[in-house]
């Protein structure tokens, strides 16, 4: 009972984890207070989920890929430094410092790479808005609507009959 209470509470805190960004963007672009833009956040996100998704599946994927690289690269960074200055052959195991070298990189990239992810809700919620406010994406450089442009055009397929169906990228 208290695991089903905590996965219960677990999926709780990250609905309104999402809530709370998508809100914190809507209020910047928008300037309403906190519960109005929490609503019309919440209402942005439920008329254009598709490309929400997408967009946070995506930066996901390079958040997770830029961690994973930064910590490579600094790995074999402390292995060449110690190696180059003949350190390896005095140290037992070369596991203690590779570990921790990793572990402090890894963190240190999800703090700074975090910052990707509230880039992309901010974009989504201003094209959004835009699209919304115009029908079409008005405002903004031309270049970020011919990708996002390019993006939904990937993501339909015209099937037997001539209509167009949603397929998954």
């Amino acid at each position: 009972m208290v695991k089903i209470a905590e996965c219960i509470l677990a999926c709780i805190e990250k609905i309104c984890d999402y809530i709370n960004d998508s809100a914190y963007a809507y209020m910047a672009v928008t300037g309403d207070n906190f519960c109005s833009s929490a609503w019309g956040g919440f209402l942005l996100n439920l008329k254009h989920m598709l490309k929400f998704s997408f967009a946070n599946m995506i930066a996901k994927v390079f958040i997770l890929l830029g961690k994973v690289a930064i910590t490579a690269i600094n790995m074999f960074s402390l292995y060449e430094v110690m190696k180059y200055r003949e350190d390896v052959e005095e140290v037992s195991s070369l596991a203690a410092p590779m570990i921790l070298v990793g572990t402090i990189t890894f963190m240190n990239a999800s703090i700074f790479l975090g910052l990707f992810d509230t880039a992309v809700m901010a974009l989504m919620t201003c094209l959004a808005i835009d699209m919304d406010m115009n029908g079409a994406p008005k405002f903004g450089p031309p270049t970020f609507h011919d990708a996002t442009g390019k993006i939904e055009k990937h993501g339909q397929e015209v099937d037997a009959e001539g209509g167009c169906k949603e397929v998954l990228i």
